[in-house]
């Protein structure tokens, strides 16, 4: 399978000499479930998109400290790419700020949530099972950093993960899209750094509670199984069609 990449930011410089870029924390994720997979990473941050939606099997958008409804013209480019690659059937998963874009491309609303930061680790509940949830398990728990959230969600679409602070936490829209609003390729040290690195915008109670969070063991190795079952089951729909 060929995967694109698609790079909606950069870790914070002061960052990447110990945690790397996002390009890296992907591959090495990836390569960890699947070493065949062929990655290319297109930094639609800087304006470089597929010259055409079946350059790759299919896409995957990574997080953004920027905002879906912030009206930024390569935000606006890439939701009318989303929006080719729902009606071609393509698959799509998006993390995070992708997350929040399938639904704001497509019919939804995303708005910043009254409840403040989700940072640390979203303990979450599967509300709907799917034939590639493989290994099935009845909860899956990720890093989160975010304060936008989806607040209606677009036509077609099934909630498959919830939290309290994130009642659509997963959500599959149509058969080739998923979205997901935590964080496989974060580690915990990171999410930790990054936290902290926010300690001008984020209140410290907040912080210390996000923390604490860490303790625990996250699910980045299941999700991103499931994330290429997925994908795998689009690319099979798509050529018996």
């Amino acid at each position: 399978m060929k995967l694109g990449i698609l790079l909606c930011d950069h870790v914070q410089e002061q960052l990447q000499g110990e945690f790397g870029d996002y390009p890296q924390m992907f591959r090495e994720l990836l390569h960890q479930v699947d070493r065949t997979l062929e990655i290319e990473i297109f930094e639609v941050i800087a304006g470089q998109f597929p010259t055409d939606i079946d350059q790759c099997d299919a896409y995957i958008t990574s997080g953004s400290r920027w905002g879906v409804t912030d009206g930024l013209p390569w935000v606006e480019k890439l939701s009318e790419f989303i929006r080719q690659l729902y009606l071609a059937k393509k698959g799509f998963v998006g993390i995070c700020f992708g997350h929040q874009l399938i639904a704001q491309a497509l019919g939804g609303e995303v708005t910043k949530s009254d409840k403040g930061w989700g940072i640390g680790i979203a303990f979450s509940d599967i509300i709907k099972q799917k034939s590639w949830m493989e290994p099935l398990q009845p909860t899956l728990d990720l890093v989160v950093s975010h304060q936008d959230q989806i607040s209606r969600l677009p036509q077609d679409s099934q909630v498959l993960l919830s939290n309290s602070f994130c009642p659509y936490a997963m959500v599959q829209v149509g058969e080739h899209f998923l979205g997901i609003q935590g964080h496989p390729e974060f580690s915990r040290s990171y999410s930790l750094a990054l936290m902290n690195s926010r300690k001008d915008r984020i209140p410290a109670d907040v912080i210390d509670n996000g923390a604490a969070t860490l303790k625990q063991q996250t699910d980045d190795l299941i999700a991103t199984r499931w994330i290429l079952k997925f994908l795998e089951q689009t690319i099979r729909s798509n050529n018996q069609d």
